[in-house]
């Protein structure tokens, strides 16, 4: 009996080592779509990125190293318009990748959806996709799938119900029919879930130039917001806080590209930002809203977050 127990112990000792060897690969491009999947999926799953942060991923290419690290990989998450992308679909079509390669086809399944760019031919927009939480949950649903183990449910339910928390807090707000104009076409993804609507982008799109000021300065006096990203090129961001400031239209800015923090987290600093853009106080002219305190959102979004939660965890102890 003693050597019976004994071997028992030996094995539960042993059982987080090989759990952790056993661990699926899951490789994306860029860091956003890495920091969904980790807090969607948390240490069950090992997440990588392709694309180092501060490089433009529009013209990054991949290593032999990286390719060497897709090829072992048990699921590759894809955005469709990328170099490192393309680069992928080619090594699937040679059957030299293992992983299952997953698209924007995938994603809506579960309710991925493209923004019309109505400032430039109403094409679809690919860039910034993540910033929609609808859009990001599709994303982890359909790795989810793909992974095709039930054990990672309570976690993503838990991550699911923190992004709809957001989502029912800040769509409560009446912010439907107003208008925003944008930096970065990326930006649009952060707005149109909350109602807003982008008329206008700085930069149309990646293939052709910025525009000056002066020829948007009438599309800006028709917006309730104008909005830019830190992160951005310099001229793009002195064009959007020059059109606030000649306009008296407030300017708030958002968060593109991020690495390290959790997706919930950018989407409520985000949100939050956007929101205060919006307050009941009329804004001065030009009036520029920096991200606020997320411990003061979170404060603010606890309600309505925690009823969200208290139901998944209902969900979660059934399972």
């Amino acid at each position: 009996m003693k050597k019976v127990v004994a071997m028992l112990f030996a094995l539960i000792l042993l059982s987080p080592l090989t759990v952790a060897q056993e661990k699926p690969l899951v490789v994306t491009s860029i860091a956003p779509i890495a920091e969904i999947l980790r807090e969607a999926f948390g240490d069950a799953v090992q997440v990588e990125y392709l694309v180092p942060p501060g490089v433009d991923p529009h013209q990054y290419q991949l290593t032999p190293e990286q390719i060497e690290g897709i090829q072992r990989a048990d699921v590759i998450v894809t955005l469709g318009h990328l170099p490192a992308e393309e680069k992928i679909e080619e090594l699937e079509q040679e059957g030299i990748l293992k992983g299952k390669v997953l698209g924007i086809g995938d994603y809506q399944k579960y309710g991925f959806r493209y923004l019309p760019e109505r400032w430039y031919n109403n094409k679809h927009n690919p860039h910034g996709i993540w910033l929609d939480p609808y859009n990001a949950l599709a994303i982890a649903k359909a790795v989810e799938d793909a992974l095709g183990f039930s054990a990672y449910d309570c976690r993503f339910l838990e991550f699911k119900a923190k992004v709809e928390g957001v989502v029912l807090a800040y769509q409560k707000l009446g912010l439907e029919g107003k208008k925003a104009l944008v930096e970065l076409p990326s930006q649009q993804y952060a707005l149109e879930w909350m109602g807003i609507v982008v008329v206008g982008s700085i930069l149309p799109e990646e293939e052709v130039p910025a525009k000056s000021v002066d020829e948007l300065l009438d599309v800006a006096k028709t917006v309730d917001v104008i909005v830019y990203s830190e992160e951005s090129p310099e001229p793009l961001k002195s064009a959007a806080l020059e059109l606030s400031k000649r306009t008296g239209v407030p300017a708030v800015e958002v968060s593109i590209m991020w690495s390290g923090k959790d997706y919930t987290d950018i989407l409520t600093q985000n949100s939050a930002s956007v929101a205060s853009a919006f307050r009941s106080c009329a804004p001065q002219q030009g009036q520029v809203f920096q991200q606020p305190n997320l411990n003061t959102t979170y404060i603010l979004l606890a309600l309505v977050v925690g009823i969200t939660l208290g139901t998944a965890v209902g969900v979660i102890i059934k399972k």
